[in-house]
């Protein structure tokens, strides 16, 4: 238990530091408090971001997924999540254009800029606080999970420990402080999945002789469509299509385009991106797939404790320790960047309403921060429902933004009625879902949600307008072609129900995606060359 508490409490003690030394003043103006003054290469942003989204939801929550469907759910994140980088140039490049040129600051604030409508602007500044909040919960949750499963620490004075040192280094350094806290916490979650998976794989005898194992009692575990029958084709698509939808939208990944200090920054990026999705994302699903052999009968919120409970069954306490670190840093990296992002929201879009008192918002910003960690503390008090459906559900809400968003960015000429519509009743039908007056069968609720939210803006933009047809340039580049061509080449209906062969342990159709993912890299190499 000593050493355990020694690797945890040197671990926070060295984000903290890290956290002081990047520090900003009190007094310090928003756009160095929330964007660091816009001065992020490459290495740092690629950094800030990745680690930014890969998240609790990342390590446990895909973990969990990989114990109760499988290798079914790798393609889903590994690919969808690194298909969504294509985003990173057709929406990042121009909003880091427009905000650069205008000074903008938060979300929010370009959408004010592009508009010119107040109520939208903070109806878009509402939304997306209010369907991140469950997100911001996902890491106090994710966090008491870990520390219970280590130490024994009751599970929610796990939650308060890791959102009390979150706030502090928060507070203090502001982006600054959260994107070197986040390149050091991403290359600690990776080295940690990759040892927690080679201590998984060894004590099991290899990864063939373990995946074995595994699929002479598990055989769903190695096919499509899972180990609950969950991955069916139309949740396949829905699931990889939200991604692509929501990513984007959440206000800590939108923050990040303001950030970088050029083009070029933004585009190696965007081609680093779907390969180290692909590497990052098989590594808790293996985990999962493999916790079958220690733990056979777990529940499905139980099944979200997987990693933690079976590192601490087969490692050392010092190497246990280690690995928990790892998935603390995944958390910890994306609750500081939603905390910082939700408050410079709030504290340039709304508060700003009642105060011009520019001097006074850092201060508001971090009193703000403090707030938000309180109510993701009490929304991870007790936990509804696993890590994986809590975040479909705050995907969606945040989905229903980007029609206004990349319309507003490539339409000619725009009015804020066609987005405020779009909004309103894609939000209502995010509702509708939930308390289950809607039915979207066989899809995920965001298909119908985003067809209709896609409708209301053009139909309503058109009656107002009447526009002449102008269509955005990268419609008729053949690489966004041969890129739309991968997304449904990842639709591998011939493949479905097959487990076999086994290659190197692991099924064969999951090298397609793999591959897949290298081409798309590929592919977003000469596309952004030719610009």
């Amino acid at each position: 238990m000593t050493v355990k508490l020694l690797v945890l409490g040197g671990y926070f003690l060295l984000v903290m530091l890290i956290g002081f030394l990047a520090r900003t003043r009190w007094t310090s103006s928003p756009e160095t408090y929330f964007l660091a003054d816009r001065s992020f290469g490459p290495i740092i942003l690629l950094g800030t971001m990745a680690a930014t989204n890969f998240s609790a939801f990342t390590v446990f929550g895909t973990s969990g997924a990989g114990y109760r469907d499988g290798y079914a759910f790798f393609p889903i994140m590994g690919f969808g999540t690194g298909f969504m980088a294509i985003s990173f140039w057709l929406l990042g490049r121009r909003i880091w254009e427009v905000g650069k040129s205008r000074g903008i600051v938060t979300p929010s604030e370009l959408i004010l800029s592009i508009y010119n409508s107040k109520t939208l602007s903070v109806l878009f500044a509402v939304v997306m606080i209010v369907f991140t909040i469950p997100y911001l919960a996902l890491q106090p949750m994710a966090a008491g999970y870990a520390l219970e499963s280590l130490l024994g620490l009751p599970y929610f004075y796990g939650c308060a420990l890791v959102a009390g040192v979150i706030v502090l280094y928060t507070l203090r350094g502001g982006m600054r402080a959260v994107a070197w806290t986040d390149v050091f916490q991403g290359g600690l979650m990776f080295v940690m999945l990759l040892v927690a998976l080679i201590i998984i794989v060894g004590h099991h005898g290899g990864l063939e002789a373990a995946n074995q194992k595994v699929m002479g009692v598990y055989p769903d575990l190695f096919s499509r469509p899972g180990g609950r029958g969950h991955y069916a084709p139309a949740i396949w698509f829905s699931y990889m299509l939200l991604w692509f939808l929501c990513d984007p939208m959440f206000p800590q990944l939108f923050q990040r385009f303001f950030v970088a200090k050029d083009r070029r920054s933004l585009s190696w990026m965007m081609l680093a991106y779907p390969l180290l999705s692909t590497a990052i994302f098989f590594m808790p699903v293996a985990i999962g797939v493999l916790g079958r052999l220690a733990f056979p009968a777990l529940s499905d919120i139980e099944a979200d404790k997987i990693l933690p409970m079976v590192v601490a069954l087969i490692s050392g306490d010092a190497m246990a320790a280690l690995v928990i670190a790892g998935g603390l840093a995944a958390l910890m990296s994306t609750m500081d960047s939603q905390l910082l992002t939700l408050s410079s929201i709030f504290t340039l879009d709304i508060f700003a309403l009642v105060s011009k008192n520019r001097k006074s918002y850092g201060l508001v910003g971090r009193i703000f921060v403090i707030f938000l960690s309180l109510c993701g503390l009490a929304l991870a008090y007790k936990p509804p429902s696993t890590i994986l459906q809590i975040a479909t559900q705050t995907f969606t809400g945040l989905a229903v933004l980007f029609p206004t968003v990349i319309f507003g960015l490539y339409l000619k000429r725009v009015h804020p009625l066609p987005a405020i519509l779009s909004v309103v009743v894609g939000e209502a039908m995010v509702v509708a879902f939930y308390i289950k007056w809607l039915s979207a069968a066989p899809f995920l609720p965001v298909i119908p949600v985003i067809i209709v939210t896609f409708v209301t803006y053009m139909i309503s933009h058109v009656l107002l307008l009447r526009p002449r047809l102008s269509l955005p340039a990268w419609l008729s580049d053949p690489y966004f072609w041969i890129l739309t061509a991968l997304f449904f080449l990842a639709m591998d209906f011939w493949a479905w129900g097959r487990s076999l062969p086994l290659v190197f342990g692991v099924p064969a159709w999951v090298y397609h995606f793999v591959i897949l993912s290298a081409v798309q890299t590929f592919a977003m190499y000469f596309w952004v060359r030719r610009k």
